[in-house]
């Protein structure tokens, strides 16, 4: 696919995807919904419903689902990007593209750490994290809404410096940890003025990932107050378990599971914010680019795994990389809601899974195969390279 935005046709663009076997919503509340066709006009949502009560009249696209399911585009909630498509951390081209056709349509920036050189002054940290966010965007790759442009803070930050960034633009805090703010007082001041501002914040959470970065335990987490605990399952080195009840009862904040993280400390962070009756609370990330590499299937890993080890119904778990973080992150996208973005993941049932439905295949730990994935109500990938062959394929009847 190309990697620069498509043209728009003249008109209102309309799109219809109809014979949608399952349209899972993203919202814990109500993750399925009593529906089959869609419609959006100029890459938002318009109508949800029945066939005969959707008007396809002027459709620009029409998308025949063949009985597939229809999820919101998924979002992973922690990357590291650089440049364009391209990641330093392991030399790779393309990556973004990659992710996806792992269903990826939104991606958030917990810090751009991997930049050759990255400048540890404060004008330059500044300088980084608005060009960073100006990048992205005006650049999508391959239609992926990349959000970045985040800071790694350094201790000689004054308020006036999160001022600026906010009036740049910027809309999102690195890591804290990544940079020279490792203690708990400082990053609390930060953190607030980073709040003040608009600023959504994240924390490291566990072992050192990276040289310069540190050990960030509970008592730092919990003082700095951020909106995020990232990777609470570590990233990736986690915390004792102690430490991660500690955080789950002692913070009304984001818990985020990345898939590079400690897969026993991902459970164990899933019962406890079950045990809580906090669901919505969870949200989850690749943490990649990463000395583990790129997980083009990260976030699919994860639904599959907390599904099928955490006893998470499958619906619920799709809704942790989609409308949870949607609505912690303040996104358009990750729900199948009139008014938000058109970006979804047409998906099934892969070929010779012992699951009888979709469902009941990512219950027992099967990824599924992604036969479409469209973005702002176009399509940007079909039939994908890196997931298991469905057992039925999209079609675009009209385009």
């Amino acid at each position: 696919m190309s990697h620069e935005a498509a043209t728009p046709a003249a008109g209102p663009r309309k799109t219809v995807i109809r014979n949608i076997g399952l349209v899972l919503s993203g919202a814990l509340e109500n993750p399925i919904l009593d529906a089959d066709t869609i419609a959006a006009v100029d890459g938002r949502i318009t109508q949800i419903g029945r066939a005969r009560d959707i008007d396809a009249e002027g459709a620009t696209v029409i998308i025949d689902a063949k009985g597939c399911a229809l999820a919101p585009g998924l979002i992973d909630s922690h990357v590291h990007p650089v440049a364009g498509d391209w990641t330093p951390r392991q030399n790779q081209l393309g990556w973004i593209d990659s992710n996806l056709n792992g269903g990826i349509t939104t991606m958030i920036s917990a810090g751009e750490v991997h930049t050759p050189g990255r400048p540890r002054d404060v004008i330059g940290l500044k300088a980084l994290a608005i060009s960073a966010q100006r990048q992205f965007a005006n650049f999508r790759p391959s239609g992926v809404k990349v959000h970045a442009g985040a800071p790694c803070i350094e201790p000689e930050m004054t308020e006036q410096d999160f001022k600026d960034l906010a009036e740049a633009g910027v809309k999102l805090l690195g890591e804290v940890g990544l940079g020279g703010v490792k203690d708990g007082p400082t990053a609390r001041r930060m953190v607030a003025w980073a709040r003040k501002y608009g600023i959504q914040s994240t924390i490291h959470t566990g072992g050192p990932s990276i040289p310069g970065s540190g050990l960030i335990d509970k008592d730092v987490v919990l003082e700095a107050d951020t909106d995020v605990v990232g990777h609470i399952n570590g990233g990736h080195t986690a915390l004792p378990d102690t430490q991660i009840r500690c955080i789950c009862e002692g913070c009304k904040r984001g818990l985020e599971i990345v898939h590079n993280g400690n897969e026993r400390a991902a459970l164990y962070a899933l019962r406890a914010a079950t045990e809580m009756k906090q669901l919505e609370r969870v949200i989850l990330g690749t943490d990649a680019p990463a000395g583990s590499g790129v997980q083009p299937l990260g976030i699919l890993r994860m639904i599959s795994m907390l599904s099928a080890l955490g006893d998470l119904p499958a619906e619920q778990a799709i809704c942790l990389a989609t409308g949870n973080t949607a609505r912690m992150r303040k996104l358009d996208c990750g729900l199948i809601e009139t008014g938000r973005a058109a970006d979804f993941v047409l998906m099934d049932t892969a070929q010779h899974s012992a699951g009888e439905t979709l469902l009941d295949s990512i219950r027992l730990g099967d990824l599924p195969g992604i036969g479409m994935v469209i973005i702002d109500g176009l399509v940007r990938c079909q039939r994908s390279r890196n997931t298991p062959p469905a057992k039925r394929i999209p079609t675009i009847e009209k385009a």
